[in-house]
């Protein structure tokens, strides 16, 4: 067994106790109370439920810590103490259309990290279909269950698998989207929009995936799964290449002869509008 910190533990006990609920709701989809949050945004009850049971398991272990969650918004803690950031159903689309890809996404951001600024320094990523936990503390890999994960090795482009998010109805910027997706589609041996981002990263972390890009995704969406990639090997940057992908909402994912490769075209295809 791989010996991990006791976070670690306690993010394992909640998802491993919200995840079954998900599984028999999911399994129940069509009666599901469903309400729209805004366009093309929707919340089910199965993701209140997810998110109750979440903040009742870590509340439990770390009383003082607050919270940063999808459908309750921010929950005040100790200023000093960590927080969780927590996305209790990403995928809420696939969910309720049947599609089982899906997770619950859990990241641990520190007050007082190691340059003054708060930084992620655990991530948990829980697929409850595949019973598939992904997981990374800060300076200690990342891992699948049990299993030490490194981002895919390819080197070239035409081999390499990309995944990404398309903007839809109220969400995104689709002429930027294109002209990226231009640039890139050309060049890879396939694109694919899986639409559960905290799953996409694991999946770079896992070597599942070679790359990935989006933007406009909110802190639970992408906390976790930063750290899988780093920790996995990898690089996550803005479309410049800079490491400013939160600030600038810019997500740029690969390895690192795949990332250089991907951030010249991503940039150079919003130059040239």
């Amino acid at each position: 067994m791989v010996s991990h910190s006791g976070i670690i533990t306690v993010i394992e006990r909640a998802v491993r106790k919200a995840g079954p609920r998900l599984r028999r709701d999911f399994n129940e989809v069509q009666h599901l109370q469903v309400s729209r949050k805004g366009p093309a945004d929707f919340v089910s009850i199965a993701d209140q439920r997810s998110e109750d049971t979440l903040i009742e398991e870590l509340q439990k272990a770390r009383p003082d810590w607050g919270f940063l969650v999808e459908e309750r918004g921010e929950i005040a803690g100790n200023p000093d103490k960590p927080r969780w950031i927590i996305d209790p159903l990403d995928g809420t689309s696939n969910f309720l259309h049947g599609i089982p890809h899906f997770c619950i996404s859990i990241a641990v951001e520190d007050p007082h990290g190691s340059q003054g600024k708060p930084e992620i320094t655990h991530g948990y990523i829980y697929q409850p279909i595949t019973d598939e936990g992904f997981w990374a503390e800060k300076g200690r890999g990342a891992w699948l269950q049990d299993q030490r994960l490194r981002v895919s090795a390819r080197r070239d482009l035409s081999d390499a698998l990309i995944a990404t998010g398309i903007p839809f109805l109220g969400h995104g910027d689709f002429v930027e989207w294109s002209r990226i997706f231009g640039a890139v589609a050309p060049e890879v041996a396939g694109i694919r929009r899986l639409g559960a981002a905290a799953l996409d990263l694991a999946w770079v972390a896992a070597g599942r995936f070679d790359g990935y890009w989006e933007s406009n995704l909110k802190p639970w969406d992408v906390a976790a799964g930063m750290l899988l990639v780093k920790e996995a090997g990898g690089y996550v940057t803005d479309f410049r290449g800079q490491d400013l992908p939160r600030e600038r909402n810019q997500f740029l994912a690969a390895n690192d002869v795949l990332h250089n490769k991907l951030h010249k075209l991503v940039a150079s295809s919003l130059r040239n509008k």
